[in-house]
Protein backbone atom coordinates (compact mmCIF):
# COMPACT_ATOMS: atom_id res chain seq x y z
CA UNK A 1 0.00 0.00 0.00
CA UNK A 2 2.88 2.33 0.84
CA UNK A 3 4.36 1.65 -2.60
CA UNK A 4 1.09 2.55 -4.29
CA UNK A 5 0.86 5.77 -2.29
CA UNK A 6 4.43 6.74 -3.23
CA UNK A 7 3.71 6.00 -6.88
CA UNK A 8 0.57 8.13 -6.77
CA UNK A 9 2.42 11.06 -5.22
CA UNK A 10 5.14 10.76 -7.87
CA UNK A 11 2.48 10.86 -10.58
CA UNK A 12 0.99 13.98 -8.98
CA UNK A 13 4.38 15.72 -8.96
CA UNK A 14 5.12 14.74 -12.57
CA UNK A 15 1.72 16.08 -13.61
CA UNK A 16 2.42 19.35 -11.79
CA UNK A 17 5.90 19.79 -13.27
CA UNK A 18 4.97 18.80 -16.83
CA UNK A 19 1.89 21.05 -16.72
CA UNK A 20 4.11 23.90 -15.62
CA UNK A 21 6.42 23.38 -18.60
CA UNK A 22 3.48 23.08 -20.96
CA UNK A 23 1.99 26.39 -19.83
CA UNK A 24 5.40 28.08 -19.73
CA UNK A 25 6.55 27.04 -23.21
CA UNK A 26 3.38 26.88 -25.27
CA UNK A 27 0.03 27.97 -23.86
CA UNK A 28 0.21 31.79 -24.02
CA UNK A 29 2.75 32.44 -26.76
CA UNK A 30 0.28 34.62 -28.69
CA UNK A 31 0.71 37.39 -26.11
CA UNK A 32 4.33 37.80 -27.18
CA UNK A 33 2.91 39.16 -30.42
CA UNK A 34 4.92 42.40 -30.20
CA UNK A 35 8.16 40.41 -30.69
CA UNK A 36 6.64 38.44 -33.57
CA UNK A 37 5.47 41.64 -35.32
CA UNK A 38 9.09 42.84 -35.41
CA UNK A 39 10.07 39.66 -37.29
CA UNK A 40 7.03 39.76 -39.57
CA UNK A 41 7.85 43.32 -40.62
CA UNK A 42 11.38 42.22 -41.47
CA UNK A 43 9.81 39.47 -43.61
CA UNK A 44 7.63 42.13 -45.37
CA UNK A 45 4.28 40.77 -44.20
CA UNK A 46 1.51 43.21 -45.21
CA UNK A 47 4.24 45.45 -46.69
CA UNK A 48 2.01 46.16 -49.72
CA UNK A 49 -0.07 48.36 -47.41
CA UNK A 50 2.84 50.79 -46.94
CA UNK A 51 2.70 53.85 -49.19
CA UNK A 52 5.44 56.25 -50.21
CA UNK A 53 5.35 59.75 -48.71
CA UNK A 54 6.37 62.73 -50.83
CA UNK A 55 6.98 66.35 -49.91
CA UNK A 56 5.52 69.29 -51.82
CA UNK A 57 8.36 69.05 -54.36
CA UNK A 58 7.57 65.42 -55.14
CA UNK A 59 10.68 64.11 -53.38
CA UNK A 60 10.30 60.80 -51.54
CA UNK A 61 10.72 61.33 -47.80
CA UNK A 62 9.87 57.84 -46.53
CA UNK A 63 6.98 55.41 -46.16
CA UNK A 64 3.70 55.58 -44.33
CA UNK A 65 3.05 52.12 -42.86
CA UNK A 66 0.11 53.03 -40.62
CA UNK A 67 -2.18 50.71 -42.59
CA UNK A 68 0.31 47.89 -42.11
CA UNK A 69 0.30 48.54 -38.34
CA UNK A 70 -3.49 48.55 -38.40
CA UNK A 71 -3.53 45.15 -40.10
CA UNK A 72 -1.12 43.68 -37.57
CA UNK A 73 -3.29 45.11 -34.80
CA UNK A 74 -6.35 43.50 -36.38
CA UNK A 75 -4.63 40.09 -36.38
CA UNK A 76 -4.01 40.36 -32.65
CA UNK A 77 -7.49 41.76 -31.96
CA UNK A 78 -9.18 38.80 -33.64
CA UNK A 79 -6.86 36.25 -32.03
CA UNK A 80 -7.26 37.70 -28.54
CA UNK A 81 -11.03 37.96 -29.03
CA UNK A 82 -11.38 34.31 -30.05
CA UNK A 83 -8.94 33.30 -27.30
CA UNK A 84 -11.51 34.51 -24.77
CA UNK A 85 -14.87 34.41 -26.54
CA UNK A 86 -14.69 30.72 -27.47
CA UNK A 87 -14.12 29.88 -23.82
CA UNK A 88 -17.88 29.70 -23.40
CA UNK A 89 -17.75 26.69 -25.75
CA UNK A 90 -14.46 25.44 -24.29
CA UNK A 91 -15.82 25.54 -20.75
CA UNK A 92 -18.95 23.61 -21.68
CA UNK A 93 -16.84 21.09 -23.59
CA UNK A 94 -14.51 20.64 -20.62
CA UNK A 95 -17.36 20.20 -18.11
CA UNK A 96 -19.30 17.91 -20.42
CA UNK A 97 -16.65 15.81 -22.22
CA UNK A 98 -13.74 15.89 -19.81
CA UNK A 99 -10.02 16.50 -20.01
CA UNK A 100 -8.94 14.17 -22.79
CA UNK A 101 -11.40 15.38 -25.44
CA UNK A 102 -10.68 19.03 -24.56
CA UNK A 103 -6.92 18.56 -24.76
CA UNK A 104 -7.06 16.69 -28.06
CA UNK A 105 -9.04 19.58 -29.57
CA UNK A 106 -6.59 22.11 -28.14
CA UNK A 107 -3.55 20.22 -29.48
CA UNK A 108 -5.14 19.96 -32.93
CA UNK A 109 -5.83 23.70 -33.08
CA UNK A 110 -2.40 24.60 -31.76
CA UNK A 111 -0.60 22.39 -34.28
CA UNK A 112 -2.73 23.76 -37.12
CA UNK A 113 -1.86 27.33 -36.14
CA UNK A 114 1.89 26.77 -35.93
CA UNK A 115 1.89 24.96 -39.28
CA UNK A 116 -0.02 27.81 -40.92
CA UNK A 117 2.64 30.29 -39.76
CA UNK A 118 5.37 27.91 -40.93
CA UNK A 119 3.87 27.77 -44.43
CA UNK A 120 2.96 31.47 -44.63
CA UNK A 121 4.92 34.17 -46.43
CA UNK A 122 4.68 37.85 -47.31
CA UNK A 123 2.60 36.84 -50.34
CA UNK A 124 0.17 34.94 -48.13
CA UNK A 125 0.16 37.33 -45.18
CA UNK A 126 -3.55 36.70 -44.61
CA UNK A 127 -2.70 33.25 -43.23
CA UNK A 128 -1.74 35.04 -40.03
CA UNK A 129 -5.42 35.58 -39.21
CA UNK A 130 -6.39 31.88 -38.86
CA UNK A 131 -2.90 30.93 -37.64
CA UNK A 132 -2.72 33.24 -34.62
CA UNK A 133 -6.36 32.52 -33.78
CA UNK A 134 -5.74 28.75 -33.72
CA UNK A 135 -2.62 29.19 -31.58
CA UNK A 136 -4.52 31.40 -29.14
CA UNK A 137 -7.55 29.09 -28.77
CA UNK A 138 -5.41 25.94 -28.58
CA UNK A 139 -3.23 27.52 -25.90
CA UNK A 140 -6.14 28.55 -23.67
CA UNK A 141 -7.53 25.00 -23.91
CA UNK A 142 -4.23 23.66 -22.60
CA UNK A 143 -4.37 26.12 -19.70
CA UNK A 144 -8.00 25.28 -18.93
CA UNK A 145 -7.26 21.57 -18.56
CA UNK A 146 -4.13 22.23 -16.48
CA UNK A 147 -5.73 24.47 -13.84
CA UNK A 148 -7.49 21.47 -12.26
CA UNK A 149 -4.05 20.12 -11.27
CA UNK A 150 -4.35 22.43 -8.25
CA UNK A 151 -6.97 19.99 -6.91
CA UNK A 152 -4.19 17.43 -6.38
CA UNK A 153 -2.57 19.70 -3.77
CA UNK A 154 -5.41 21.01 -1.60
CA UNK A 155 -3.29 23.15 0.74
CA UNK A 156 -1.76 25.02 -2.21
CA UNK A 157 -4.69 24.95 -4.63
CA UNK A 158 -4.90 28.70 -5.36
CA UNK A 159 -1.12 29.01 -5.48
CA UNK A 160 -0.88 26.35 -8.19
CA UNK A 161 -3.74 27.86 -10.19
CA UNK A 162 -2.07 31.27 -10.14
CA UNK A 163 1.34 29.69 -10.86
CA UNK A 164 -0.03 28.08 -14.02
CA UNK A 165 -1.60 31.35 -15.12
CA UNK A 166 1.71 33.08 -14.49
CA UNK A 167 3.46 30.47 -16.63
CA UNK A 168 0.80 31.10 -19.30
CA UNK A 169 1.74 34.79 -19.28
CA UNK A 170 5.47 34.09 -19.31
CA UNK A 171 5.15 31.84 -22.34
CA UNK A 172 4.80 35.02 -24.40
CA UNK A 173 8.61 35.16 -24.17
CA UNK A 174 8.73 32.26 -26.66
CA UNK A 175 8.18 34.77 -29.48
CA UNK A 176 11.12 36.76 -28.10
CA UNK A 177 13.26 33.64 -28.42
CA UNK A 178 12.04 33.27 -32.02
CA UNK A 179 12.97 36.93 -32.63
CA UNK A 180 16.47 36.46 -31.19
CA UNK A 181 16.99 33.26 -33.20
CA UNK A 182 15.79 35.09 -36.31
CA UNK A 183 18.42 37.78 -35.76
CA UNK A 184 21.00 34.97 -35.47
CA UNK A 185 19.97 33.48 -38.82
CA UNK A 186 17.30 30.92 -37.86
CA UNK A 187 14.30 31.33 -40.15
CA UNK A 188 10.82 32.09 -38.86
CA UNK A 189 9.45 29.00 -40.58
CA UNK A 190 11.98 26.64 -38.94
CA UNK A 191 11.04 27.93 -35.48
CA UNK A 192 7.36 27.27 -36.07
CA UNK A 193 8.03 23.81 -37.46
CA UNK A 194 9.74 23.00 -34.15
CA UNK A 195 6.70 24.26 -32.23
CA UNK A 196 4.51 22.02 -34.38
CA UNK A 197 6.69 18.99 -33.71
CA UNK A 198 6.41 19.58 -29.95
CA UNK A 199 2.73 18.63 -30.13
CA UNK A 200 3.91 15.03 -29.72
CA UNK A 201 4.86 15.95 -26.14
CA UNK A 202 1.35 17.31 -25.49
CA UNK A 203 -0.18 14.07 -26.77
CA UNK A 204 2.01 11.90 -24.55
CA UNK A 205 1.14 13.98 -21.51
CA UNK A 206 -2.57 13.76 -22.35
CA UNK A 207 -2.55 9.97 -22.22
CA UNK A 208 0.05 9.39 -19.49
CA UNK A 209 -0.29 12.23 -16.98
CA UNK A 210 -3.81 13.63 -17.27
CA UNK A 211 -7.23 12.17 -16.35
CA UNK A 212 -9.81 11.15 -18.94
CA UNK A 213 -12.55 13.10 -17.09
CA UNK A 214 -11.78 15.56 -14.26
CA UNK A 215 -9.69 15.78 -11.10
CA UNK A 216 -12.19 16.02 -8.20
CA UNK A 217 -11.93 18.36 -5.22
CA UNK A 218 -11.47 17.50 -2.41
CA UNK A 219 -9.35 14.61 -3.57
CA UNK A 220 -10.36 11.05 -2.60
CA UNK A 221 -7.71 8.84 -1.02
CA UNK A 222 -5.42 7.05 -3.51
CA UNK A 223 -7.03 8.83 -6.46
CA UNK A 224 -5.08 8.15 -9.65
CA UNK A 225 -5.45 8.58 -13.39
CA UNK A 226 -3.69 8.03 -16.70
CA UNK A 227 -2.66 4.67 -18.14
CA UNK A 228 -2.46 1.61 -15.85
CA UNK A 229 -4.43 3.33 -13.11
CA UNK A 230 -6.12 0.09 -12.13
CA UNK A 231 -9.77 -0.77 -11.59
CA UNK A 232 -9.55 -0.37 -7.82
CA UNK A 233 -9.13 3.36 -8.19
CA UNK A 234 -11.86 3.87 -10.77
CA UNK A 235 -15.13 5.53 -9.79
CA UNK A 236 -17.66 8.03 -11.05
CA UNK A 237 -15.91 11.39 -10.70
CA UNK A 238 -18.97 13.37 -11.75
CA UNK A 239 -21.11 11.69 -9.08
CA UNK A 240 -18.44 12.40 -6.46
CA UNK A 241 -18.34 16.08 -7.46
CA UNK A 242 -22.13 16.40 -7.30
CA UNK A 243 -22.17 14.90 -3.81
CA UNK A 244 -19.31 17.17 -2.74
CA UNK A 245 -20.94 20.26 -4.19
CA UNK A 246 -24.14 19.31 -2.39
CA UNK A 247 -22.30 20.24 0.77
CA UNK A 248 -21.93 23.79 -0.49
CA UNK A 249 -25.35 24.92 0.64
CA UNK A 250 -24.58 28.50 -0.26
CA UNK A 251 -27.09 29.60 -2.87
CA UNK A 252 -25.40 31.99 -5.26
CA UNK A 253 -28.56 34.06 -5.34
CA UNK A 254 -28.30 34.70 -1.63
CA UNK A 255 -24.52 34.84 -1.78
CA UNK A 256 -24.41 37.38 -4.56
CA UNK A 257 -27.67 39.34 -4.72
CA UNK A 258 -29.37 39.28 -1.35
CA UNK A 259 -26.28 38.89 0.84
CA UNK A 260 -28.25 36.50 3.03
CA UNK A 261 -25.75 34.52 5.09
CA UNK A 262 -25.47 30.87 4.12
CA UNK A 263 -26.97 28.11 6.20
CA UNK A 264 -24.48 25.95 8.12
CA UNK A 265 -23.45 22.66 6.60
CA UNK A 266 -24.75 19.43 8.03
CA UNK A 267 -24.59 15.78 7.17
CA UNK A 268 -27.85 15.86 5.23
CA UNK A 269 -26.71 18.67 3.00
CA UNK A 270 -23.82 16.65 1.70
CA UNK A 271 -26.27 14.14 0.31
CA UNK A 272 -28.66 16.68 -1.23
CA UNK A 273 -27.37 17.66 -4.65
CA UNK A 274 -30.40 19.87 -5.24
CA UNK A 275 -28.90 22.44 -2.88
CA UNK A 276 -26.02 23.11 -5.28
CA UNK A 277 -26.41 26.58 -6.74
CA UNK A 278 -27.70 26.41 -10.30
CA UNK A 279 -25.63 27.70 -13.19
CA UNK A 280 -28.24 30.40 -13.87
CA UNK A 281 -28.18 31.68 -10.29
CA UNK A 282 -24.37 31.83 -10.41
CA UNK A 283 -24.38 33.89 -13.60
CA UNK A 284 -27.02 36.30 -12.27
CA UNK A 285 -25.34 36.83 -8.89
CA UNK A 286 -23.65 40.10 -8.02
CA UNK A 287 -20.46 38.14 -7.31
CA UNK A 288 -20.33 37.08 -10.94
CA UNK A 289 -21.45 40.37 -12.50
CA UNK A 290 -18.90 42.48 -10.63
CA UNK A 291 -16.23 39.91 -11.41
CA UNK A 292 -16.97 40.12 -15.14
CA UNK A 293 -16.68 43.92 -15.00
CA UNK A 294 -13.45 43.64 -13.00
CA UNK A 295 -11.81 41.32 -15.53
CA UNK A 296 -13.18 43.00 -18.67
CA UNK A 297 -11.91 46.50 -17.94
CA UNK A 298 -8.41 45.40 -16.99
CA UNK A 299 -8.18 42.98 -19.90
CA UNK A 300 -9.17 45.73 -22.35
CA UNK A 301 -6.39 47.91 -20.95
CA UNK A 302 -3.82 45.14 -21.38
CA UNK A 303 -4.93 44.13 -24.86
CA UNK A 304 -4.86 47.69 -26.16
CA UNK A 305 -1.39 48.14 -24.72
CA UNK A 306 -0.01 44.93 -26.27
CA UNK A 307 -1.73 45.47 -29.63
CA UNK A 308 -0.40 49.04 -29.99
CA UNK A 309 3.01 48.54 -28.38
CA UNK A 310 4.99 48.46 -31.63
CA UNK A 311 3.58 51.69 -33.15
CA UNK A 312 3.81 53.37 -29.71
CA UNK A 313 7.49 52.50 -29.42
CA UNK A 314 8.10 53.66 -32.99
CA UNK A 315 6.49 57.02 -32.19
CA UNK A 316 8.39 57.56 -28.93
CA UNK A 317 11.71 56.37 -30.45
CA UNK A 318 11.31 58.51 -33.58
CA UNK A 319 11.27 55.36 -35.75
CA UNK A 320 14.76 54.29 -34.66
CA UNK A 321 14.71 50.52 -35.40
CA UNK A 322 17.54 49.73 -32.98
CA UNK A 323 15.84 51.55 -30.13
CA UNK A 324 12.50 49.91 -30.95
CA UNK A 325 14.17 46.49 -30.97
CA UNK A 326 15.82 47.24 -27.61
CA UNK A 327 12.51 48.14 -25.94
CA UNK A 328 10.70 45.27 -27.62
CA UNK A 329 13.26 42.86 -26.18
CA UNK A 330 12.91 44.50 -22.76
CA UNK A 331 9.15 44.06 -22.86
CA UNK A 332 9.44 40.42 -23.87
CA UNK A 333 12.03 39.74 -21.17
CA UNK A 334 9.77 41.15 -18.48
CA UNK A 335 7.08 38.68 -19.58
CA UNK A 336 9.32 35.89 -18.29
CA UNK A 337 8.79 37.24 -14.80
CA UNK A 338 5.06 36.44 -14.90
CA UNK A 339 5.73 32.95 -13.61
CA UNK A 340 7.62 34.48 -10.65
CA UNK A 341 4.96 37.08 -9.84
CA UNK A 342 1.82 34.93 -10.09
CA UNK A 343 2.50 32.59 -7.11
CA UNK A 344 2.55 35.60 -4.77
CA UNK A 345 -1.09 36.12 -5.58
CA UNK A 346 -1.81 32.48 -4.80
CA UNK A 347 0.05 32.74 -1.50
CA UNK A 348 -2.09 35.75 -0.59
CA UNK A 349 -5.25 33.76 -1.33
CA UNK A 350 -3.98 30.65 0.50
CA UNK A 351 -2.55 32.48 3.53
CA UNK A 352 -5.40 31.31 5.78
CA UNK A 353 -4.91 27.62 4.97
CA UNK A 354 -4.05 25.55 8.01
CA UNK A 355 -5.39 28.15 10.43
CA UNK A 356 -8.51 27.51 12.52
CA UNK A 357 -11.76 28.91 11.15
CA UNK A 358 -13.78 31.48 13.05
CA UNK A 359 -16.74 30.03 14.98
CA UNK A 360 -19.48 29.19 12.49
CA UNK A 361 -17.32 30.13 9.49
CA UNK A 362 -17.20 27.77 6.49
CA UNK A 363 -14.10 27.16 4.44
CA UNK A 364 -15.67 28.91 1.45
CA UNK A 365 -16.26 32.05 3.53
CA UNK A 366 -12.64 31.98 4.70
CA UNK A 367 -11.48 31.65 1.08
CA UNK A 368 -13.66 34.62 0.06
CA UNK A 369 -12.29 36.71 2.92
CA UNK A 370 -8.72 35.98 1.80
CA UNK A 371 -9.54 36.86 -1.82
CA UNK A 372 -10.42 40.49 -0.93
CA UNK A 373 -6.79 41.55 -0.59
CA UNK A 374 -5.84 39.83 -3.86
CA UNK A 375 -8.65 41.53 -5.78
CA UNK A 376 -7.75 44.94 -4.35
CA UNK A 377 -4.00 44.63 -5.08
CA UNK A 378 -4.76 43.54 -8.65
CA UNK A 379 -7.00 46.58 -9.15
CA UNK A 380 -4.35 48.93 -7.72
CA UNK A 381 -1.64 47.45 -9.96
CA UNK A 382 -3.78 48.03 -13.04
CA UNK A 383 -4.38 51.65 -12.11
CA UNK A 384 -0.65 52.29 -11.67
CA UNK A 385 0.15 50.46 -14.92
CA UNK A 386 -2.43 52.52 -16.83
CA UNK A 387 -1.08 55.80 -15.43
CA UNK A 388 2.50 54.93 -16.46
CA UNK A 389 1.40 53.77 -19.91
CA UNK A 390 -0.33 57.14 -20.42
CA UNK A 391 2.85 59.17 -19.92
CA UNK A 392 4.62 59.60 -23.30
CA UNK A 393 8.17 59.24 -21.94
CA UNK A 394 10.19 56.41 -23.47
CA UNK A 395 12.44 55.49 -20.46
CA UNK A 396 9.34 55.33 -18.23
CA UNK A 397 8.09 52.42 -20.33
CA UNK A 398 10.52 50.13 -18.51
CA UNK A 399 8.45 50.68 -15.36
CA UNK A 400 5.29 50.24 -17.43
CA UNK A 401 6.53 46.84 -18.62
CA UNK A 402 7.19 45.73 -15.02
CA UNK A 403 3.77 46.86 -13.80
CA UNK A 404 2.09 45.28 -16.82
CA UNK A 405 3.53 41.81 -16.28
CA UNK A 406 2.92 42.02 -12.52
CA UNK A 407 -0.71 43.02 -13.00
CA UNK A 408 -1.31 40.54 -15.78
CA UNK A 409 0.04 37.64 -13.72
CA UNK A 410 -2.20 38.63 -10.81
CA UNK A 411 -5.22 39.23 -13.05
CA UNK A 412 -5.65 35.88 -14.77
CA UNK A 413 -4.52 33.73 -11.86
CA UNK A 414 -6.82 35.65 -9.54
CA UNK A 415 -9.68 35.30 -12.01
CA UNK A 416 -9.50 31.50 -12.13
CA UNK A 417 -8.86 31.16 -8.38
CA UNK A 418 -11.83 33.40 -7.49
CA UNK A 419 -14.20 31.41 -9.70
CA UNK A 420 -13.03 28.17 -8.07
CA UNK A 421 -13.63 29.71 -4.63
CA UNK A 422 -16.92 31.54 -5.08
CA UNK A 423 -18.87 29.00 -7.15
CA UNK A 424 -19.47 25.21 -7.23
CA UNK A 425 -16.76 23.18 -8.95
CA UNK A 426 -19.30 21.51 -11.25
CA UNK A 427 -19.80 24.89 -12.97
CA UNK A 428 -16.13 25.95 -13.11
CA UNK A 429 -15.58 25.34 -16.82
CA UNK A 430 -18.83 27.01 -17.88
CA UNK A 431 -18.42 30.02 -15.59
CA UNK A 432 -14.78 30.46 -16.60
CA UNK A 433 -15.92 30.32 -20.21
CA UNK A 434 -18.70 32.88 -19.74
CA UNK A 435 -16.40 35.31 -17.92
CA UNK A 436 -13.76 35.07 -20.63
CA UNK A 437 -16.33 35.28 -23.45
CA UNK A 438 -18.03 38.41 -22.12
CA UNK A 439 -14.66 40.05 -21.49
CA UNK A 440 -13.68 39.12 -25.06
CA UNK A 441 -16.65 41.02 -26.47
CA UNK A 442 -15.66 44.07 -24.46
CA UNK A 443 -12.02 43.68 -25.58
CA UNK A 444 -13.16 44.30 -29.17
CA UNK A 445 -13.24 47.97 -28.21
CA UNK A 446 -9.46 47.95 -28.62
CA UNK A 447 -9.77 48.09 -32.40
CA UNK A 448 -11.98 51.22 -32.61
CA UNK A 449 -9.68 52.76 -29.99
CA UNK A 450 -6.69 52.03 -32.22
CA UNK A 451 -8.54 53.43 -35.25
CA UNK A 452 -9.41 56.57 -33.26
CA UNK A 453 -5.76 57.07 -32.31
CA UNK A 454 -4.56 56.53 -35.86
CA UNK A 455 -7.21 58.77 -37.35
CA UNK A 456 -8.76 61.63 -35.38
CA UNK A 457 -5.96 61.82 -32.78
CA UNK A 458 -3.16 61.81 -35.34
CA UNK A 459 -1.31 58.87 -33.79
CA UNK A 460 -1.24 60.30 -30.23
CA UNK A 461 -3.01 57.92 -27.82
CA UNK A 462 -2.83 60.28 -24.82
CA UNK A 463 -6.57 61.03 -24.55
CA UNK A 464 -7.54 57.37 -25.06
CA UNK A 465 -5.07 56.37 -22.33
CA UNK A 466 -6.54 58.96 -19.94
CA UNK A 467 -10.08 57.72 -20.65
CA UNK A 468 -9.05 54.12 -19.95
CA UNK A 469 -7.29 55.15 -16.75
CA UNK A 470 -10.48 56.78 -15.48
CA UNK A 471 -12.46 53.69 -16.52
CA UNK A 472 -10.03 51.55 -14.52
CA UNK A 473 -11.31 53.11 -11.28
CA UNK A 474 -14.48 51.01 -11.67
CA UNK A 475 -12.57 47.79 -10.97
CA UNK A 476 -12.32 48.70 -7.27
CA UNK A 477 -16.05 48.01 -6.92
CA UNK A 478 -15.44 44.25 -6.95
CA UNK A 479 -13.04 43.94 -3.96
CA UNK A 480 -15.11 46.47 -1.99
CA UNK A 481 -18.27 44.42 -2.61
CA UNK A 482 -16.60 41.17 -1.51
CA UNK A 483 -15.19 42.89 1.58
CA UNK A 484 -18.59 44.27 2.66
CA UNK A 485 -20.21 40.89 2.01
CA UNK A 486 -17.68 39.12 4.25
CA UNK A 487 -18.18 41.76 6.96
CA UNK A 488 -21.94 41.16 6.89
CA UNK A 489 -21.42 37.42 7.20
CA UNK A 490 -19.07 37.96 10.17
CA UNK A 491 -21.57 40.26 11.90
CA UNK A 492 -24.36 37.75 11.29
CA UNK A 493 -22.29 34.93 12.84
CA UNK A 494 -21.49 37.14 15.83
CA UNK A 495 -25.18 38.02 16.31
CA UNK A 496 -26.14 34.35 16.09
CA UNK A 497 -23.49 33.43 18.64
CA UNK A 498 -24.74 36.10 21.02
CA UNK A 499 -28.35 34.99 20.54
CA UNK A 500 -27.44 31.37 21.24
CA UNK A 501 -25.49 32.40 24.33
CA UNK A 502 -28.36 34.57 25.59
CA UNK A 503 -30.90 31.77 25.00
CA UNK A 504 -28.67 29.33 26.85
CA UNK A 505 -28.35 31.62 29.87
CA UNK A 506 -32.09 32.28 29.83
CA UNK A 507 -32.81 28.54 29.82
CA UNK A 508 -30.43 28.00 32.72
CA UNK A 509 -32.12 30.82 34.67
CA UNK A 510 -35.54 29.25 34.17
CA UNK A 511 -34.25 25.92 35.41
Amino acid sequence: MQGNEDGTRLRYRLTLASGMLECLCFAGVVFGYASLVFVLKEEDYFSKLCVSVQDINGTLTGKDCSHQDEQFSLVFTIASFLNNFLNIVNGYLFDRCGTMVTRLLGISLYTTGTLLVAFSSATFSELLFPALSCIAVGGILLLLTNMQVGNLFAAHRSTIITLYNGAFDSSSAVFLIIKVLYEQGVSLHSSFFVLSFCSIIHLLRTFLLMPRAHIPYPLPQYYTYGLNCGKANTYNVEQFERMRDGGMTVSQESNGRDNTPPAPEDGTAAQDSEKVASFRSCVLSWFFLWHVLWLSIMQLRHYLFIGTLNPMLNRLANDDPNLVSQYTNAFAMTQLCGVLCAPWNGLIMDRHKGKPLAPGETEQEADLRSSCLSLFLTSLQCLLFSVCASVPVLPLQYLTFVLQVLNRSFLYGGNAAFISIAFPACHFGKLFGVVMSVSAVISLLQYPCFALVRGALGGDPFFVDIALTILTLLVFIHPIYIFTHCRKLARHREDNTQNVSYSSRLSEAKL
